[in-house]
């Protein structure tokens, strides 16, 4: 497992305008290694999702992600999410899915070709937690 802790850059949503509630989300955020060795590791990244009221689609999410030595960039294959609610006010979204590493190089080149699952919670003002499962041993340790 390997848990980043991520800030939101920026966000946009655009109402389509067939039904109430029904928009387009697009996403920019960073993130940074939670704990651990590789705390200088990072993801830069975008996601775009369709957003029904409370439950989401994402449609497409492309993430680059550093670390001392490597390189790896991943994209979304599926995912979905819905809104988090505290004290009857949105406090953010939790998701989850499946990323596949398309290049991956360096001290990252045992993620090429691998398929890797994600979950976000959130945990603050434009903060949120993302863990994956599946990351390759190798890559692990690098």
């Amino acid at each position: 497992m390997r848990r980043y802790d991520c800030t939101i850059d920026g966000t946009d949503r655009e109402p389509v305008g067939d039904r109430n509630g029904h928009v387009i989300v697009s996403l920019q955020y960073t993130c940074r290694v939670a704990d651990g060795l590789l705390r200088d590791a990072g993801i830069t990244a975008i996601s775009v999702s369709e957003w029904d009221s409370e439950k989401g689609t994402y449609l497409a999410s492309l993430d680059v992600h550093r670390s001392l030595g490597g390189y790896a960039v991943g994209q979304l294959l599926e995912g979905e999410g819905s809104s988090v609610m505290e004290d009857n006010r949105a406090a953010g979204i939790a998701a989850s899915g499946k990323t596949v590493f398309k290049f991956a190089s360096g001290s990252l080149a045992a993620l090429s070709g691998k398929t890797v699952k994600f979950t976000t919670k959130p945990v603050g003002s434009r903060r949120f937690e993302m863990e994956f499962t599946g990351w390759p041993e190798d890559a692990q340790r690098k």
